[in-house]
Formats: C-alpha cells, sequence, structure tokens
C-alpha cells in the first residue's frame, strides 16, 4: 500500500489543486466546457458543465508540476525504490513532467465516459444517481480516473490484474475520503 500511495501520490496532490485550480477567478476563457454545451439526439448534453478546459489543462499543468516535485522529494530522500513508475526510469526532471502531464491528461480524459454515461442516464452534472443506481455512481465517480492512473503505471511497471484492480480498489476508497475532506473545506459541492 506505501507503494500505490508512493507511485500515484503526486496525482493525489494534482488533484487536490486542481479543485483550487477550477474555482479561481484566472482564466476565465478555459472554463468552457469540453462538449460547447452540445447535445446529443437523447436531448441531454454530451459531458456537462462540470467538464471543462480549464479542469482538464489544470490537471496536465499540476500533475506535471507535482510529478517533477515528488521526483525531487523522492530523489533527496532515497525513496526512489518505493514508487513504481522509478523501477526501470530514471526519477529525472523531464522523465516527471512528461509522465506528469500523461498522467495529468489520462485522469481527466478517463472521467469523460463517466460523465457521458450520466448524461444518458439523466443525472445532472455534479449529481449521482438514485436509489440502488447511488452506489456503483459513486464508485465510478471515484475510480474512473484510477483506472486511467494504473494503465499508466503499467506502462513503466507490469502490474498484475489483481494488483491493478487492488490499486483502482484503494485509489477509488481514498479518492472518497479526499472528496468528504475538500466538501469539509468547501472545495467540493457535494461529498461524492
Amino acid at each position: 500500500m506505501l507503494r500505490m500511495y508512493a507511485t500515484l501520490g503526486s496525482a493525489i496532490l494534482a488533484g487536490i489543486l486542481n479543485m483550487a485550480w477550477c474555482k479561481a477567478k484566472f482564466l476565465k476563457p478555459l472554463q468552457r466546457p469540453i462538449d460547447a454545451g452540445k447535445k446529443l439526439r437523447d436531448g441531454n448534453r454530451i459531458f456537462g458543465d462540470n467538464k471543462t478546459w480549464k479542469g482538464l489543462v489544470g490537471y496536465v499543468i499540476l500533475n506535471a508540476f507535482s510529478m517533477v516535485l515528488f521526483g525531487i522529494i523522492f530523489q533527496a530522500l532515497n525513496w526512489n525504490q518505493y514508487s513504481f513508475i522509478y523501477q526501470n526510469q530514471a526519477n529525472t526532471p523531464l522523465f516527471n513532467l512528461l509522465v506528469g502531464a500523461l498522467i495529468g491528461l489520462v485522469y481527466a480524459l478517463f472521467e469523460l465516459p463517466n460523465s457521458f454515461l450520466k448524461r444518458r442516464l439523466g443525472i445532472k452534472p455534479g449529481k449521482t444517481a438514485k436509489g440502488w443506481w447511488s452506489a456503483f455512481f459513486v464508485f465510478l465517480d471515484q475510480a474512473d480516473s484510477i483506472f486511467g492512473l494504473c494503465l499508466v503505471v503499467c506502462l513503466f511497471y507490469p502490474m498484475s490484474p489483481l494488483l491493478y484492480f487492488a490499486y483502482v480498489i484503494v485509489g477509488a476508497a481514498t479518492h472518497i475520503l479526499i472528496n468528504m475532506l475538500l466538501y469539509f473545506a468547501h472545495l467540493r459541492k457535494n461529498m461524492f
């Protein structure tokens, strides 16, 4: 578990920073929805207002920054062995910048299918389903980006399917906990 947090810690930090980034008043032109307000034949938006260019750009920039920062810390503390990403790759600022940007891009892109599915089911942006679907979507809302992050880790460290899914479950649980903390810090509108 320590290795999982060491490997994905920079993405966790970047996700928290991105919440503040998206709430900040700068870069207003990027606050536009990725789907440009387009609707499909069902009359619902493709992704909704919460998936913006500002959020996508924020994930890329902040993950790149965060990965470089974690790389410097890991190098200084001689912790490279704790990160799966550094098992077969050198911990260099350029490598961390590129991998961090890739993680940010994948994180943002893997959230889109879930938003697409929720719009098809008539679930409003930022909300979750009612009834028995609620638990499924709470999990999916937290796990969607983790599936992508784990695929990026697989580029650098061959994971067994069991380890991959363990990462997703622990990552989703961590995401739920962090979202609860962000909700109480008034950085999220909804807890889930």
